[in-house]
């Protein structure tokens, strides 16, 4: 029974490590998500972006999502059906999530949402679990894709 518990624990703790890390990207807590990862991160957004993988160190993350998200009004992620196996010090997870982005514009059309799921690799630090490795598989865009450039138009 001991042990089970100490599984239980380290998954709580992992899903709180990803949580955070939806909580901190919403509330622009760029210090909070740096915790998060790892000092360099595989990080890979290709389903999205069409770019391969790279490795990225966990300032390079942040400042790039602080400079993408500047402009929204607000951003909400919301994840869930959490899978988590965990080998040693090392963990695999599995949620899916959605993510809505919101500026208001004069076209009206003032959401963007991306729906999909995200694999990680954690590793146990010191101070915790950490993201090593961060996978996001866009599953539909819905919305307006090109909702900054509307409020720059107006179309």
């Amino acid at each position: 029974m001991d042990d089970q518990l100490k599984l239980l624990l380290e998954k709580d703790r992992i899903i709180d490590t990803i949580n955070l890390l939806f909580i901190a990207t919403d509330s622009r807590d760029w210090d909070a998500l740096k915790r998060c990862f790892t000092d360099h991160v595989l990080f890979d957004m290709s389903s999205m972006t069409g770019s391969g993988p790279a490795l990225m160190t966990a300032q390079e993350i942040a400042t790039g999502w602080e400079r993408g998200l500047a402009p929204l009004k607000a951003v909400h992620h919301q994840a869930g059906n959490y899978r988590v196996r965990i080998d040693g010090d090392q963990a695999e997870a599995f949620c899916y999530a959605t993510a809505t982005h919101f500026l208001p514009n004069s076209t009206g059309r003032n959401i963007r949402t991306y729906a999909g799921s995200y694999d990680f690799r954690l590793i146990r630090e010191e101070k915790g679990w950490r993201i090593n490795q961060f996978t996001f598989n866009l599953t539909y865009l819905d919305g307006n894709a090109d909702l900054e450039k509307s409020v720059q138009s107006g179309t």
